[in-house]
């Protein structure tokens, strides 16, 4: 297991470069000169060159980047151009948000494809199975941006067509925007949970109708054991290799910013913070905001491949 993490960890330097030089070469790339948008459109070309001057932007691109990366080496991830503030002020906070989010919904996305996806493959055939599948099909395919919207309209705003305007039923349960408080929380758990308990019920459906049929399943029936301890001790437990890659994968993508969700219910999440600074070409936040989100995913698989070993000793990660 330590030879496992130390050679992953070494692996993860040249990724990290390789993430910077990517994302320094794609911002300087983007149409736009951020110069420009901080002096507005009625600037001098001399404002705009003295400006340019004072941020670094006049140098080359490569003095550039092996600036930032020294100053990244010290923790240093530069300061804002458009508010003036440290940028790890700035991201740190709004990760913490972020990471939040991310949590509750895959929690909640676990907790329900786990149950959905057992119970259909159990009953697989059956009007249970197709209703479950079918659910999840539509969970798959529907965008989260219009789960949210339809979720702030019947539950926060109270306007559910079905009840129409009855006086003595209020559905405005939660609030549609802001983050900290429970009626806060719901609704935008719930709007990247549902996604992500479709795609997990429909792994964990497959991936047991795969294992139940082994023989140590049929070995352990002859032998008597209680129906529900074959399923969730016995198979299960070998059916969750896919699915923990799937859910790490959900809850890297998550950590990366879940900018629809952060837009949809105004939370000042980290993918809200990226997206502001990819609009007002905010160099170092945008180049800062983008790396941590690449090393939470990196941190995240590094997780994942460690949980294989738990969950089946004969997984060999060495």
């Amino acid at each position: 297991m330590l030879k496992f993490l130390v050679r992953r960890l070494l692996q993860l330097i040249p990724v990290v470069i390789g993430v910077t030089i990517l994302v320094f070469a794609l911002m300087h790339f983007i149409p736009g000169d951020p110069a420009q948008v901080l002096a507005g459109e009625s600037a001098t070309p001399e404002q705009i060159e003295a400006l340019n001057k004072r941020l670094g932007l006049d140098q080359p691109y490569p003095v550039q980047y092996f600036r930032y990366m020294a100053n990244l080496i010290q923790l240093d991830f530069g300061t804002s151009i458009r508010s003036g503030q440290p940028v790890s002020d700035l991201i740190f906070p709004r990760l913490g948000i972020t990471f939040e989010l991310a949590l509750y919904s895959t929690i909640l996305s676990v907790f329900l494809g786990l149950i959905a996806g057992v119970i259909s493959a159990t009953k697989r055939g059956t009007f249970t199975d197709s209703a479950i599948m079918v659910a999840a099909l539509f969970g798959m395919s529907m965008p989260n941006f219009w789960l949210g919207l339809i979720l702030i309209q019947w539950f926060a705003l109270g306007n559910i067509p079905i009840i129409g305007d009855l006086p003595f039923i209020d559905t405005t349960w939660f609030k549609p925007s802001g983050w900290g408080s429970i009626d806060q929380l719901v609704l935008p758990v719930v709007m990247l949970g549902v996604s992500g308990a479709a795609i997990i019920a429909r792994m964990t459906r497959s991936s047991m109708l795969e294992v139940i049929h082994q023989d140590y399943i049929r070995t352990a029936r002859a032998k008597g054991v209680k129906e529900r301890y074959v399923i969730y001790r016995h198979a299960l437990k070998n059916a969750l290799i896919p699915v923990i890659t799937v859910v790490g994968i959900s809850f890297g993508g998550l950590l990366g910013g879940a900018v629809l969700s952060e837009s949809v219910f105004a939370i000042n999440g980290m993918g809200r913070l990226i997206l502001d600074a990819i609009t007002t070409r905010d160099f170092p936040v945008m180049q800062a905001g983008i790396l941590i989100a690449a090393l939470c995913f990196v941190l995240v698989n590094l997780l994942v491949d460690i949980a294989y070993r738990f969950v089946n000793k004969r997984v060999d990660i060495d």
